[in-house]
């Protein structure tokens, strides 16, 4: 296991590549590669890590991931219980920003372009009043090939830089490019322990031990890379778990999917919670609870 160098396909008829995943799950190994990658969820849920970032993803997200940046979408566990052919469906556009957009960069046209894929060195989500309409513009430019496809791309990031203003950013001023391929090893078999055991009980001595080393290195090894401890990004894992089990209503009570998510105790849980997200539990569910269910 490691940071994989992924390989785009290569399309020698076109200059931006399109990936329609529908699968049993997502690809969920650390991996990066030289192109930008645009992600449409239109079926699935689960974790996005990007570099040192984690949040819940859902059908409805689209992300922009920048060239080189480690990242993996984690399926929710519930799609290994019940592996069906089609359990996700996501659309991907992958270019390479330097090769495909050089030679045109010096043309005034092309200024807000140049400017806004500035932003996409660290990994962005677009906001959800846009989620409509360029949903719709990247099932266009999947079906279209050749220069209709050229076209209909570039009016997209036409679109992005003039547009969206208030992009999310999915930096947390981590380097993408400090991992080796060793480091990548260790820091892939990390993230994956987490997701696949956030709700038991994990030790530091427990986790350190899955990449061989001590308790101490390990923390330093962990804090070197993300910039965060390791319970920090593992109240993270746990809290992203938790929020989506809210809004799915897969618990009648708090205090059951703080049990469920790994936490001994609600007052730890709510504590926690507070402060991965800014507002407790109760008024988490007041908020978001009533617009998933409007």
């Amino acid at each position: 296991m490691k940071v994989i160098q992924f390989t785009v396909p290569v399309d020698k008829s076109d200059s931006v590549v399109i990936q329609e995943d529908i699968l049993p799950n997502f690809y969920h190994y650390l991996h990066r590669h030289k192109e930008v990658q645009i992600s449409l969820i239109l079926k699935g849920e689960g974790t996005l890590i990007a570099g040192n970032f984690t949040q819940p993803f859902k059908a409805g997200d689209i992300y922009i991931l920048g060239a080189n940046e480690p990242h993996l979408l984690k399926g929710d566990a519930k799609y290994l219980k019940l592996p069906n052919k089609n359990n996700i469906h996501a659309i991907h556009i992958f270019f390479d920003a330097q090769q495909l957009l050089a030679p045109l960069n010096a043309m005034p046209e092309f200024v807000a372009i140049h400017q806004f894929l500035k932003l996409t060195d660290s990994s962005l989500q677009l906001p959800s009043n846009h989620y409509q309409k360029t949903a719709k513009e990247i099932i266009k430019i999947s079906k279209a090939s050749g220069f209709n496809r050229l076209i209909s791309f570039l009016q997209l990031l036409d679109y992005f830089s003039k547009e969206v203003k208030d992009w999310r950013s999915l930096s947390t001023g981590f380097s993408k490019k400090s991992f080796s391929e060793s480091e990548g090893m260790r820091m892939n078999d990390i993230y994956q322990y987490t997701l696949e055991n956030y709700a038991e009980d994990i030790t530091l001595k427990k986790i350190a031990a899955v990449v061989h080393l001590s308790t101490y290195a390990f923390c330093k090894y962990f804090k070197k890379h993300t910039r965060k401890t390791y319970l920090n990004f593992l109240n993270e894992i746990r809290i992203n778990e938790a929020c989506r089990r809210i809004l799915h209503g897969d618990s009648e009570s708090i205090s059951a999917i703080a049990y469920a998510t790994g936490f001994n105790s609600t007052i730890t849980f709510n504590r926690v919670f507070k402060k991965v997200t800014g507002m407790s539990p109760t008024t988490y569910v007041k908020i978001y609870k009533f617009k998933v269910g409007d």
